[in-house]
């Protein structure tokens, strides 16, 4: 995390091992919820105790706010995963291949629903694919214990969830707001220092900014479940966010006001300072709003935060995860193994896991690292350091190394080690499956670890022949989706948002295009691309809202030939009807300034790159 200039000077944070205490009361905190979960669910004899720890390996999040707001959609997305896998196992349990087709298209189904949404929302999606697999793949030959197997699972999730925000409560897990707002404080620095030239102005910088800023929405909804104010905070963080955007675009804006020349003086001089007034209000309202989410206060203006995305991406990644999926079940009923249910469990949990990813392909890569990996920790656990014991308290010492080692690998900022560590521990816990009285039967773990490895290699190798939607084919589905807004914009399509929200949504769509190849650098050109039509869009979008403004005046004629200069997309149109407003405003002793302001602006984003005088737009 980014630390502002006072932080600098307080005292080092206790260090032990090489790991910060922050993060040794991380791992102690999810080591004694999965013992408590484990601990009720023995006692109330549940027919999947390890689901109980499961839920909590998967909540392993280092502050109270995103595991509660994780844990709320992991109930609700069990409910509708046991409620689809009953309607599943009673229509198609005699269908044999039509039940794997529906299976696959199942599989499909929450991917794209999955690919549509962001942060948990989209972790929801996959959990729904993830329940299906898990009670209706692994009930497919007993479709008559679904319903039993449905509810044990929704009840030791449920046992998980109490655990994890019981142990959070007592232990005093930290919240999440003084994070985010660091985050944001320091986003709304670095673009002052942009707009003031402290970073080069260019488009790759204005690009990365706004992937950052976009990066944080799915943060912002987890304030929520903090405390009683925190849909106050979440209001106040997501109003924050939107008014930095707005800065960066007024900001961008105002850089790209031509040079003074004697045609045009009046008209740059009422655009720049009108400019300047605009920003210095926009950044008043952002330290509002910081100001509300410290307090947990509601924001003088709450503004939405829409999320853009391409139903096409979403929908050639819900086909190849389906058709992947059905293959793989093809293959296994080609082979005739026994026992392949597991297998098939785990391949739909790592399509659905890794849809929510931008590079599925890293993710099940992940996956083949981690199964081994946990498979050889789980036979440690199970054969050299339980060896046929069955009392609480030795699997309680047992775990813990295992799962506090986990836990603190999870709090790396080396995201690779960071996933490496969260898939390990999930692994670990659902290949031992700890039970009471535990299994030793040495054939029984042997089979599930290969099965369990198998459908990791196995996916990898679906994601090998049917590749994943690859990063260049991404953004040009996302810059032609820009263009065609863009073409249209002003037709009324998008007319229901507000210019600040639309834009917005503009920096959500950037924000995929600089992820879409993943870790590997963008290249310049994309992002220039990018940017000019982001800029393009926020000068109609604000041109348009402007001269609305006027069409009920004496200024209505002029305004409407100004609106028809912005349909010709034209720059020398666009300036001369901001002349002419300019003079028109000025007989009837009005005043245009805002529209003016904006008119100037789109005059430069419409006009040709030799006219700029620079070969890219700052």
């Amino acid at each position: 995390m980014p630390v502002n200039a006072a932080s600098t000077a307080a005292p080092r944070p206790l260090v032990f091992a090489g790991f910060p205490a922050s993060s040794w009361a991380f791992a102690l905190r999810i080591w004694l919820a999965m013992l408590l979960a484990l601990y009720v669910s023995f006692w109330l004899e549940l027919d999947s105790p390890s689901s109980s720890a499961l839920t909590v390996s998967v909540l392993a999040l280092p502050t109270r706010a995103q595991g509660m707001e994780k844990a709320g959609y992991r109930l609700l997305a069990t409910v509708i995963g046991v409620m689809a896998s009953i309607a599943i196992a009673g229509t198609f349990s005699q269908t044999d291949g039509l039940l794997l087709a529906v299976l696959g298209i199942c599989v499909g189904l929450c991917t794209y629903v999955a690919g549509m949404l962001d942060g948990n929302r989209a972790y929801a999606a996959a959990l729904c694919c993830i329940t299906v697999a898990l009670v209706a793949i692994q009930q497919i030959d007993t479709p008559l214990q679904v319903f039993q197997a449905g509810v044990a699972r929704g009840a030791a999730i449920g046992i998980g969830v109490i655990a994890v925000a019981l142990v959070n409560e007592v232990l005093a897990a930290p919240n999440y707001h003084p994070v985010l707002a660091n985050r944001i404080e320091t986003l709304h620095r670095r673009v002052t220092d942009l707009a003031q030239g402290a970073e080069p102005a260019s488009a790759p910088a204005a690009a990365s900014l706004l992937h950052d800023i976009a990066a944080l929405r799915p943060e912002i909804r987890t304030l929520a479940t903090e405390a009683s104010i925190g849909a106050a905070r979440t209001e106040a963080a997501r109003s924050a966010l939107v008014e930095i955007v707005n800065a960066l675009s007024l900001g961008r804006m105002l850089a790209a006001l031509p040079a003074v020349s004697p045609d045009t003086a009046g008209l740059v001089a009422t655009a720049r300072s009108w400019l300047r007034t605009e920003i210095g209000r926009t950044n008043a309202a952002v330290r509002d709003s910081l100001d509300a989410l410290h307090e947990g206060t509601r924001p003088s203006h709450a503004w939405h935060a829409p999320l853009y995305r391409s139903r096409r991406i979403a929908t050639e990644a819900a086909a190849r995860a389906g058709i992947s999926f059905t293959l793989i079940a093809l293959f296994f009923v080609l082979t005739g193994w026994p026992a392949t249910d597991l297998c098939l469990s785990l391949v739909a949990v790592i399509l659905a896991l890794g849809s929510t990813t931008p590079a599925p392909r890293s993710f099940t890569l992940v996956a083949v690292m981690a199964l081994p990996i946990a498979s050889v920790l789980a036979g440690v656990l199970k054969y050299l350091v339980f060896n046929g014991v069955s009392e609480f308290q030795l699997l309680a010492i047992g775990l813990a190394p295992v799962v506090i080692g986990l836990a603190l690998l999870i709090t790396l900022p080396n995201p690779m080690l960071s996933s490496l560590g969260r898939l390990v521990l999930v692994f670990t816990i659902a290949v031992l499956a700890p039970t009471n009285p535990q299994s030793y039967d040495p054939e029984v773990f042997l089979v599930t670890s290969f099965f369990a490895c198998l459908s990791a290699v196995l996916s990898f190798a679906a994601q090998m022949l049917l590749p994943p939607l690859p990063g260049e084919r991404k953004i040009r589905f996302l810059l032609g989706e820009a263009r065609r807004e863009l073409d249209h914009l002003g037709s009324g399509r998008t007319r229901h948002l507000a210019p600040e929200e639309a834009a917005f949504r503009d920096a959500a769509r950037i924000e995929q295009v600089l992820t879409a190849n993943g870790a590997a650098p963008l290249d310049g050109k994309i992002s220039a691309e990018a940017m000019r039509y982001f800029d393009q869009a926020e000068a109609l979008r604000r041109c348009h809202a402007e001269l609305d403004r006027l069409q009920r005046g004496p200024l209505a004629g002029v305004a409407q030939q100004a609106e028809g200069a912005l349909a010709q997309r034209n720059g020398g149109a666009i300036l001369a009807a901001a002349q002419a407003l300019r003079l028109a405003a000025a007989r009837s002793r009005l005043s245009a300034d805002a529209a003016i302001a904006m008119l100037i602006p789109a005059s430069r984003a419409f006009a040709p790159p030799q006219a700029s005088g620079r070969g890219e737009q700052p």
